[in-house]
């Protein structure tokens, strides 16, 4: 096996370069390795870099006393200075530790070269860097014991490989399909971790599609599969699946779009009947926010971020029509949140291209309309888009009705809400005021 050092130059950040320095002044042995020697060849930037030593963790708690750290995976210890985080590795192997050991440990040749600073030679005993330039994925000896050891790599040649624009070489590739099943084994946060590196490439369709070809998205997200070669409408170009992937491509890499986008129409198979010859999906955005919320709930989504993907695919639809008056815009931004009306529109944009079909194109035309509109009545005073535009508040409300607090409170909040949103004028001090104590709905006998 190759085997022979090779003169490279790799500029680590000046934090690293004083890990290494502390390692060496103190008798150890120290590489960088992983990623970052990775992509330091191919050119890329990188913001993860690993040391691997043949101190022991002890060793590495007691030399770097004076720097912040701490220890979650087995062994491995963290230096964190700044933003800056660094892994310290003692070398893996049981007994015998020594670099080669280590590296044969690790899970594809190119993620199993190291690099010493000190002499600036790259180690690749395992033909790593011949695989880069050949732009193959392969597994670091035999890619059963690879995988058995981290079923995780199932999903990480595949990310790496599409991040990269590598191919997995065919023996790794093979084996990769018929351990699939392994992945069920790995905890949920690690896949999700995983995934979202997936989603923020710039073209995650092709992650995705290797994931089914692969068999693992069966085990990940099956709710996906559902929607695979089953066909549309003639508002439609693409099957459920298809036109998943291609919005997908279309929003810009940020992980809130390319979720609402990877997950708007996962109910669509489930709701979809035929009518009178033609396919039809009522409701699909109602059931597709609930499906998503299960889904994100399983990959261990934050709370935050699963609510928000949900409302999103619950609105996503937006069935403007040049008919609604400023009124039902306005009305419109209240219920999505003025947060998300951007968000929204771009994703619409989105999902009307990925339609594919001269109908959509004409629907293209009419969101260009609805979004100049929305942006206009946005950046006039007084629109009115929650509560907390009102040029009153509750406590206002409380003390002008001489009410407790209580759910009556709100509801005049959104009464006013409502009378804004049709006279955005009223929206003063002056005139709220004067409502509240002249209204029959506020005042007198028939308030509630």
């Amino acid at each position: 096996m190759p085997g022979s050092e090779k003169l490279v130059r790799i500029e680590p950040p000046e934090f690293v370069s004083v890990v290494v320095e502390r390692l060496r002044l103190k008798g150890y042995e120290v590489y960088i390795v992983g990623g970052a020697v990775r992509d330091a060849i191919l050119g890329r930037n990188h913001q993860d870099w690993d040391l691997t030593t043949n101190a022991s963790a002890l060793d590495i708690h007691r030399i770097f006393s004076d720097i912040g750290h701490y220890q979650l995976k087995h062994d491995t210890v963290t230096l964190v200075r700044s933003h800056q985080k660094i892994e310290v590795t003692p070398y893996r192997a049981e007994q015998g530790a020594d670099l080669r050991r280590d590296l044969a440990l690790r899970d594809f040749t190119i993620n199993a070269m190291a690099y010493c600073p000190s002499r600036g030679h790259l180690i690749d005993y395992f033909g790593g860097l011949e695989d880069l330039r050949r732009k193959k994925i392969r597994a670091v000896g035999n890619p059963l014991d690879r995988f058995k050891e981290d079923p995780l790599r199932l999903i990480r040649a595949i990310r790496i490989a599409v991040e990269l624009g590598l191919q997995i070489e065919p023996s790794t590739w093979h084996v990769l399909k018929d351990m699939a099943p392994l992945i069920s084994d790995c905890a949920m946060e690690r896949i999700r971790e995983e995934l979202i590196k997936i989603l923020l490439i710039q073209k995650p369709s092709t992650g995705f599609s290797m994931l089914r070809r692969a068999g693992l998205l069966g085990h990940i997200i099956p709710e996906l599969l559902e929607g695979y070669l089953k066909r549309q409408n003639r508002y439609h170009r693409y099957t459920i699946f298809k036109h998943t992937m291609v919005t997908m491509d279309s929003v810009p890499p940020m992980l809130l779009l390319r979720l609402v986008a990877l997950l708007h129409d996962i109910a669509k198979p489930r709701v979809r009947v035929k009518e009178s010859g033609r396919w039809r999906f009522i409701g699909h955005e109602h059931e597709s926010a609930k499906l998503a919320q299960d889904i994100m709930h399983r990959l261990r989504f934050s709370s935050s971020l699963i609510h928000r993907v949900a409302h999103l695919v619950r609105h996503h639809m937006i069935n403007y029509s040049p008919q609604w008056n400023d009124a039902a815009l306005r009305r419109w931004a209240r219920k999505v949140g003025i947060d998300n009306v951007h968000i929204l529109t771009t994703f619409r944009k989105a999902d009307l291209i990925a339609h594919g079909t001269d109908i959509a194109a004409a629907d293209l035309r009419l969101l260009g309309q609805f979004e100049q509109r929305i942006e206009e009545i946005l950046r006039r005073e007084n629109t009115v888009t929650s509560s907390s535009d009102l040029s009153i508040n509750g406590r206002d409300v409380m003390k002008i009705l001489g009410i407790a607090p209580g759910p009556r409170v709100g509801k005049i909040l959104e009464e006013l809400m409502e009378l804004v949103t049709e006279n955005p004028e009223l929206n003063t001090r002056e005139h709220l005021v004067d409502i509240l104590r002249k209204d029959p709905r506020f005042v007198g006998p028939g308030a509630q």
